[in-house]
């Protein structure tokens, strides 16, 4: 009992939460009495439509918001507790980023924040961003990403202080089917090295892929909880998967079955493929094809401090990574060969220009003259004799 309580990361107990009005009178119930466990190296679920309590049991988790009633621990202590918070990595359904720093200053930032040392945080900002396919805006101001970047340079961020307990609200909001496949894949990689993911989404396929343990909210109360796989079992139904059958082995079969007394609810048919598997597979080779493209690149490589304990470093269903490509330098167009003598004729030809300052100076020495004569004049006239 004591080595299952020490596997448990997050446990509430008749969690509650009222909103109150500016009399302090009940406005709204947003979290009703809720009881759940969420276990080490788990992806854990917290689903429900608008308003069921979802955003109000996160922000509890972070310490963001106090319980009105009821109990929640995370890691065994009080979510307000500082040493706790430092091992939680969490990406909000917005993504709130200073649009002035560039990708880099922006995960050097949060780097910081945590007491990372400058080489440190260098590296881990060089390999988020290779990971969530950002490398080439590396010097881009985030302010200039569009909407699937920001939540790929989120999600990098929620990353960068390796975190026990990864809280991701809506990680595949605005992302393009690769994107949301490479965080899903992420997503899958922290579990099996150890790490707590807890994922709220409305997208019910992309956790459907990567949940382990799920909970249903409404009007703030678990209306159903359990293994994912579990709970989505049709108990009343069993499906056969072979290769491909002829039409006369199909016809025997459904005969044998109808032999058997199963006449009604028979479907034989080909199973379809996924339509994100199909989508992947046309883009990889389109990206075979050396196909370009001025969109996001596929992610790369993992982080070395995130790998699990296999070794494997590459994200696996998308391994693809175009490398980019070095810049030419520009051919300088040829320079004409002058002729020097042609030149020098030329300008030899060209009518010299009057210089404008000399009849001034002309006129000035003419009138100068003419005075010095005039006073030469009086002098001689009223002088001694």
């Amino acid at each position: 009992m004591a080595e299952e309580n020490a596997n448990v990361v997050v446990e509430a107990k008749g969690l509650t939460k009222v909103f109150r009005d500016f009399w302090g009178r009940p406005k709204a119930n947003a979290v009703n009495g809720i009881d759940f466990q969420v276990h080490q190296g788990e992806v854990f679920g917290l689903l429900g439509p608008n308003g069921s309590g979802k955003s109000t049991t996160i922000k509890m988790i972070l310490g963001l918001l106090y319980p009105t009633r009821g109990s929640l621990s995370v890691f065994g202590k009080d979510p307000q507790d500082v040493e706790t918070k430092n091992r939680i990595g969490y990406l909000p359904e917005e993504t709130y980023l200073y649009k002035y720093l560039t990708a880099f200053e922006t995960l050097d930032f949060f780097g910081a924040l945590f007491g990372q040392e400058v080489s440190v945080r260098k590296e881990r900002a060089r390999q988020l961003l290779e990971m969530v396919g950002l490398a080439h805006a590396f010097n881009r101001p985030v302010g200039e990403f569009s909407k699937g970047m920001a939540r790929r340079i989120g999600l990098a961020q929620a990353l960068v202080n390796d975190p026990d307990l990864v809280i991701l609200d809506e990680p595949t909001s605005g992302l393009d089917p690769i994107g949301c496949r490479e965080v899903k894949d992420v997503i899958r990689l922290l579990a099996s090295r150890g790490k707590t993911i807890i994922l709220c989404s409305h997208l019910l396929a992309d956790v459907q892929d990567v949940c382990d343990n799920l909970v249903v909210l409404y009007g703030g109360q678990i209306r159903a909880s359990g293994n994912l796989s579990e709970i989505l079992k049709e108990e009343d139904r069993t499906r056969v998967v072979t290769p491909t059958l002829s039409e006369q082995t199909v016809k025997e079969l459904r005969e044998w079955l109808a032999a058997k007394g199963i006449k009604q609810d028979v479907s034989i048919d080909h199973p379809v493929m996924d339509l994100e598997d199909f989508f992947l597979d046309v883009v990889n080779k389109a990206r075979n094809q050396n196909a370009s493209t001025a969109g996001a690149h596929a992610g790369g490589q993992v982080p070395e401090y995130l790998e699990n304990k296999s070794g494997k470093t590459i994200l696996e269903t998308l391994t693809y990574h175009e490398e980019p490509k070095k810049a030419e330098a520009p051919i300088e167009p040829e320079q004409p060969k002058v002729d020097e003598e042609k030149l020098k004729k030329l300008a030899d030809a060209q009518p010299k220009a009057e210089d404008p300052i000399a009849p001034i100076i002309e006129k000035t020495e003419e009138e100068a003259a003419k005075l010095k004569a005039a006073n030469d004049k009086l002098a001689g006239k009223f002088g001694p004799k």
